[in-house]
């Protein structure tokens, strides 16, 4: 028994260490393109015209970094519009596609056992990106959940998907150049939750 207890480990196979690094750069990714949106956000902010003082407040980042921030992005970077626009009913595809993991996301919260909450983990974890592939999967799970637990779900998500996925079908319209896909998909996602929860 003693002997057994003093045996060295096994070596670490080459497929273990390989599972542990790809989980490391699933993290790395994530956490460098969430830097990247929150760049893109704090620019279009500083562009409408709040102060550093007041980006600083509500990002919880210090006054001199988003200065920082704000005069690294003004190089080479076209200006943002005068005035965004926040219609929630607008039909470029990442603004659809903020839309869709939006009412993903409150239906997971909602519904414990939801089909698509495996896909918005991913997608939250930057396992997953936006490709015409996973957001199809992510219509199809979510039109799964509205399916079955239709009973548990206010009628304005059904009616939410209905046209967020006709937007879907649609030849989309180019989304305004000065607002990358990111920011419009992560504004989009933001507003849309916030109307769900008036629901």
């Amino acid at each position: 028994m003693a002997k057994d207890m003093d045996r060295e480990p096994d070596t670490l196979t080459e497929e273990q260490a390989a599972r542990m690094l790809a989980d490391m750069n699933e993290v790395i990714r994530a956490g460098e393109e969430m830097r990247r949106l929150r760049t893109e956000t704090i620019r279009i902010l500083a562009g409408l015209g709040w102060t550093q003082e007041r980006i600083a407040r509500i990002s919880g980042m210090s006054q001199p970094a988003v200065s920082k921030q704000v005069a690294a992005s003004r190089t080479g970077q076209p200006a943002p519009p005068p005035g965004l626009d926040l219609d929630l009913g607008q039909g470029d595809a990442p603004w659809l596609e903020g839309r869709l993991w939006a009412l993903a996301e409150e239906i997971a919260g909602r519904v414990e056992a939801a089909a698509c909450g495996r896909c918005v983990d991913t997608l939250a974890r930057g396992r997953k990106h936006f490709t015409p592939q996973h957001v199809d999967e992510l219509r199809r799970l979510v039109e799964e959940d509205l399916r079955q637990h239709r009973t548990r779900l206010p009628g304005s998500y059904r009616a939410a998907y209905d046209t967020i996925s006709r937007g879907l079908d649609l030849p989309a319209p180019h989304p305004p150049a000065a607002a990358p896909a990111s920011v419009r998909r992560a504004l989009a996602r933001q507003i849309q939750r916030d109307r769900l929860k008036e629901t």
